[in-house]
């Protein structure tokens, strides 16, 4: 999904667990970043995002409204087994045009008297001529992809920045600098740059290429040299006053559709996101009772001879069953929650770009009132509206372009992620029915084996 210049044809390959950010590698080698998709059909109306509690509720949401669903869903007619269905996904065959190649590894811990904090490993590889050598390797904070994103934010503010990992995690769920919590927070870094380095604008950045070549003291010289905190309060002062002062008046009507779909997207995936939590969860839960069910047979059967077989058989297969459970929590942990959670803080970015370009718009508003009011310095106000008219057609142009990438990717992303979940769950209860079945069918040959010798004189 991140190999810029490829166009998905068909359903994608399916994903494999393993790659950057929890994404699947086939889907990030063959899908655009942030790529455009299909047209919609008419935008949804808004639905109340539901508590976490409120499960039919929330599966309600879904079962009412499904414009935003795709429309070449799986047929009931299609093959069932999973090695059937990977059959139905194409590779294209087009060159890969990429020249940088990132990768985040080696977390590693850091004490000080002061602070606790985990820097990541940052290799860089590249063939384009901008950069001074072919390879590049320097270790990075979170605070300096923080400095990273805001940075992109402020240089190109039209244009979708791809999310971070949040800095706090939610109480229960995994402790900080746990190896869980390392491990998620590598892959989606790893993600971050590796999506920046396929995005045609971003790519370029100056502050991205030094933040890959840069030592550490070398980085932390150049953050100084940024703007101050005075220009930095001005920013955001202006920002605020320009969401108090209303609507645009003169807004495009396809930002207006943006602005309701994305409206729509977020609530729709905030509560996919919720029941996944959900659903893994359970999971956990059944996989801990599983994993004590088993060895309760295992001690009876001590104490009963005549059954010791079976129940022997029994806890095997429910040992087998558990493995398989395990496996499938990994599908859900690495696959589905980062993706859906990913596009969570997609969906926050999205409406923050749109704000932005409102009050870019809301600026060339305001100084066009300005000049019909004023009857002197009309030239002057002319000449800022000039300028005004070229940001806010720049602005249209890249978000409009962002956009369209943006939503191809979604669509890839989703479409390869939940293909991913439908084969981990044929491959699950497919290993599961086998272990029973041939359970069943050992005993009930040990049965007419004993029939037979109870007939014989």
């Amino acid at each position: 999904m991140e190999a810029e210049g490829r166009v998905p044809g068909p359903p994608l390959p399916l994903p494999s667990p393993a790659g950057g950010g929890g994404a699947s590698a086939v889907a990030e080698a063959d899908c655009p970043a942030d790529a455009p998709g299909a047209a919609r059909g008419p935008l949804l109306a808004a639905a109340e995002v539901l508590a976490l509690d409120d499960e039919e509720d929330d599966l309600e949401v879904f079962s009412k409204d499904t414009s935003l669903t795709e429309v070449n869903s799986f047929s009931p007619s299609m093959p069932i087994s999973p090695l059937s269905m990977i059959n139905q996904y194409k590779f294209e065959d087009e060159p890969e045009l990429r020249d940088l190649f990132i990768t985040v590894d080696d977390p590693e811990s850091h004490i000080t008297a002061i602070e606790t904090f985990i820097t990541y490993r940052v290799v860089t590889k590249t063939t384009r001529g901008a950069f001074d050598s072919s390879e590049y390797e320097v270790r990075r904070r979170y605070q300096d992809f923080l400095w990273l994103k805001s940075k992109l934010e402020e240089a190109h503010p039209t244009l979708i920045i791809p999310p971070l990992p949040e800095k706090f995690i939610m109480k229960g769920m995994v402790e900080r600098f746990s190896d869980e919590f390392i491990e998620t927070r590598r892959r989606a870094l790893h993600k971050f740059l590796n999506r920046i380095a396929d995005h045609p604008t971003l790519t370029f950045n100056e502050d991205f290429k030094i933040f890959l070549t840069a030592q550490a003291w070398e980085l932390s010289s150049h953050k100084k040299q940024g703007p101050g905190l005075l220009s930095r309060m001005g920013q955001t002062v202006r920002a605020v006053a320009s969401s108090v002062r209303g609507g645009v008046k003169n807004r495009p009507e396809m930002f207006t559709d943006m602005n309701d779909y994305m409206e729509t997207f977020s609530q729709k995936i905030n509560v996919l996101d919720k029941i996944a939590h959900r659903i893994y969860k359970e999971e956990k839960e059944y996989f801990n009772e599983m994993k004590e069910y088993g060895p309760i047979h295992t001690l009876w059967s001590a104490s009963e001879e005549d059954i010791a077989d079976s129940l022997k058989g029994v806890a095997t297969c429910i040992d087998k069953c558990c493995k398989a459970t395990e496996k499938r929590m990994a599908g859900l942990s690495e696959n589905l929650l980062p993706i859906l959670h990913e596009y969570v803080l997609y969906s926050e970015i999205l409406m923050g770009v749109l704000k932005r370009r409102d009050q870019i718009q809301g600026e060339l508003d305001s100084k066009v009132d300005a000049l019909a009011n004023k009857k002197t310095e009309k030239d002057l106000f002319s000449e800022e509206i000039g300028k005004l008219e070229d940001k806010v057609e720049c602005a249209n142009n890249a978000l409009k372009a962002d956009w369209d990438r943006w939503k191809q990717n979604m669509q890839c992303d989703m479409r390869s992620t939940f293909t991913n979940v439908a084969e981990n769950n044929l491959r699950y209860y497919e290993e599961c029915l086998a272990t029973w079945e041939s359970f069943l069918a050992s005993q009930t040959l040990d049965l007419h084996v004993e029939e037979d010798s109870e007939d014989r004189p």
